[in-house]
Formats: structure tokens, sequence, C-alpha cells
């Protein structure tokens, strides 16, 4: 009979996300919107629910409200399982009266919570980066490798090497050495064993997707070794490779970005348009869950070209062209209007007539008519009016309004902001 192997998960809900600001703004990094209709949050937990691992909990800090409200109304699970997706927030306690310090940190702090919990594994994963994995698997070789640690490492070239954490592999899988973001000259020494294809297109180095697991033991040992460290990949793992501690490579190949800035959320977001996306939504296996909001179908009222886009649930959509665009749920545009390389967050609820009859704006909650849009982020519930015109350039300098921000030419409307008619944010 198969020994069946204890493992718990653990998420991390993100710092302050100020990388992806204004987005983190009123919500935290894994609270994010990703492909319309999820929040980045429902990726890590898709993948356990896949890989059947399914004692799952949320770390969370920064801007927990929305994230908490998510997952409580999104991951409930039978009376008859042991399956759970917890939020655990960050406390002052007896003992410890400081917030997350940091990853290794925060799960640290968090130890004392899963002493009611049967587990010899525990799997660490980040709350923002998208990827489809086979989890179980994962934990399965770490556990026949009879190693302390398993690190999942992704084969990257030298071009993108030195914003990693690059690790040194041996023929046997085993890391045997770490630097953090190693500059170009020292990549040299740094190159791992690896497969064919990946060799073919010069991907030689082992970079840290900074998901683990950690036998129990190893964990609380390490913990008690060296109380004041605070970050996995810029202490507890270096200092137990060094140490001697047998730390092994997991090597994936698939699609895994990690959604750290504007620009990167943005391209991910849009690559979900393109005819063969990098990340597939539509595998029957691979799912990705989410909330049910028992939306009505969107409904498209005038003669919409629409190229290459995403529409989610319960849009009542009149525009002239929709191009290669994420549009969230909820999302109205009005007549005429062109978007083009956008992602429109919608809205999280419908206007009534009454509420409309009351505004002290005078512009919907809606994209108004014959707007022109490119290269936007527009985030939930805003009002902007009619024969607006914003167009995002990479020429453009970052800057911040009350109602917008630019970010690496990328315009981003903030939640709620108001844009009056015939604004024109361009160059």
């Amino acid at each position: 009979m198969e020994k069946l192997i204890k493992v718990v998960c653990l998420i991390l809900g993100g710092g302050a996300g100020s990388r992806l600001y204004p987005l983190t703004s009123i919500r935290s990094k894994p609270a994010v919107p990703i492909a319309g209709k999820y929040r980045l949050i429902d990726i890590p937990i898709s993948n356990c629910l896949h890989s059947g691992i399914r004692r799952i909990f949320v770390l969370t800090q920064y801007n927990s409200r929305s994230l908490n409200a998510h997952i409580k109304n999104t991951y409930h699970f039978d009376n008859f399982s042991y399956a759970f997706v917890d939020i655990i927030a960050a406390e002052q306690r007896p003992g410890s009266e400081k917030w997350f310090q940091g990853t290794s940190d925060a799960v640290k702090q968090t130890l004392p919570h899963l002493a009611g919990h049967d587990y010899d594994y525990i799997l660490i994963l980040s709350g923002d980066q998208l990827y489809q994995m086979d989890l179980r698997e994962f934990v399965n070789k770490h556990v026949e490798s009879d190693a302390e640690i398993s690190i999942a490492t992704l084969p990257v070239n030298k071009s993108d090497a030195s914003g990693f954490g690059i690790m040194k592999v041996n023929s046997t899988g085993f890391i045997e050495k770490f630097v953090e973001k190693p500059s170009p000259q020292e990549l040299v020494n740094w190159v791992s064993p690896v497969g064919a294809r990946e060799k073919a297109q010069g991907k030689e180095y082992l970079a840290s997707m900074g998901i683990y697991v950690f036998n129990k033991e190893t964990l609380n040992r390490m913990f008690e070794e060296y109380p004041n460290f605070t970050d996995f990949g810029k202490e507890i793992i270096p200092t137990a490779i060094n140490a001697g501690t047998k730390v092994k490579g997991y090597s994936y190949t698939g699609y895994w970005t990690d959604i750290g800035t504007i620009k990167s959320y943005f391209d991910a977001n849009l690559d979900l348009a393109e005819v063969m996306p990098q990340f597939n939504l539509f595998e029957n296996d691979k799912l990705i869950y989410t909330r049910a909001r028992m939306l009505p179908p969107t409904k498209f009222s005038g003669n919409t070209s629409l190229k290459g886009s995403v529409i989610s649930e319960g849009c009542i959509i009149n525009a002239k062209e929709i191009e290669r665009c994420i549009i969230g749920n909820r999302a109205k545009i009005g007549d005429g209007t062109v978007m083009k390389n956008c992602i429109f967050f919608g809205n999280d609820y419908y206007e009534t007539l009454e509420e409309i009859l009351k505004s002290k704006t005078g512009i919907l909650m809606a994209i108004g008519k014959n707007g022109h849009f490119e290269n936007c982020i527009i985030d939930k519930d805003v009002r902007i009016g009619d024969n607006v015109k914003i167009i995002g350039n990479k020429k453009m300098p970052d800057i911040e309004t009350e109602n917008y921000c630019i970010r690496d030419g990328i315009v981003i409307v903030k939640k709620g902001a108001v844009i009056p008619d015939g604004t024109v944010i361009m160059i």
C-alpha cells in the first residue's frame, strides 16, 4: 500500500505590492484580478486542488479585506472531508509584537496555528504567480529523493538570470550552491545540467521560483538555529545549502511568470487573449476555480467588432471595436468606443435607476460613448464620460494624479475614478 504523504500548504499573501501600485492601493497582490473573472490567488489554490492538496492556509497582511472576502466566498468543501482553505492574518500576540517581516518570518509566525494538524511536509507557494504545476509530483519527488528541502527551479537564459536567485545543481539534482541575482560576469560558473531543449535555447541557469517543500523537522530546526532570519531566498535557503542540508532542485519547464510589476502584469494578461496563449485557461483537468457569481451572459447590443479578446460574465457592450482586450465582470462600454490592448476590470455591481438619477457626477458607472483607449488598465467601478481618449505610450513619463497613474507607458485608471467628458490623456 502506498504511503500517505501528509502535507499542508502555506500560500504567502505578499507584501505591500508597491511595484503593482495603484492596483494594490486598495487590495493585496493576490487579490488583483487576472483574466477578467479571476483573482491571482485562484492560481496557486487551483494548482493545489488539482494536485490533491486540500489543506491550504493563505497568509495575509496588507490590504487583505478583499482577499479574505474572496476566499471566504469561493472555497467551500463538503462536511465529510478534511479539505479547507483558511486565512491566517498577521497578528500581534505575546512574544511577538511585529507583523510579518519577510517570507520565512511569515511562515515562522504561522507555525503555532498548525499545531493541531498532522503533517510531515510543508509546501510553500507564492500568491502572485501565474503557472500550472502538478504540485503532488513536486512533493512526491521531494520525498523519494530523501531531501530535506526542495526548490522548484526554472531554466532561464543569461539575460534573465541576473534577476533571480540562481542554483548550481549537480548531476543528481541536488543543489550545491546558491547566489542571489548574480552579475553577468559571475554567470560563467553557474551553468547547471538541463534538458536538450533548454540547452539549445541557452537556458542553462536554474532560477528559484520561490516554491518550496520543507520537511517539518528541517524547517523547525532552521527557525531555532537562525531566529533572526526573515527571508527564504536571501537567508534560509543559502544558509541551508552552505551548511550541508540536503536541498533538491525540481526542474519545471512549463510557463511561469511572477506578477511583480505593472508591465509584467499587463503583458501576462494580454497574452491570455492570444490564439495560443502561454497559460491555457481552457484545459478540462486544469480549470481555474473562482467565485461563482451567477451573472447573466454577456450581451453585445451593437455592431461590435471583436478581435482576440477575453470577455467575462454579465457585460453589456455596445463598443465599435474591441481588440486584444481583457474585459472583467459587469463591464459596460458605450456606443462607438474603441479599445485596443486594454484591461478593464468591470464593475462590482450594477447601478440601479435610482442610483443613476441620484448620481452627483452625471456620468454612468461605465466607459462612455465614442471613446478611444489603448494600452490602458482600467480598474473597477470607474465613471468615464463620452468622447474620452486615453492612449498609453512608452514615451510617457511616470506620473500620478487623483484619477490615474502612468507606469511604463501604461495608463492605469484608478478604482472609482471619475473621468469627465472629452478628457484626453496621450502624447
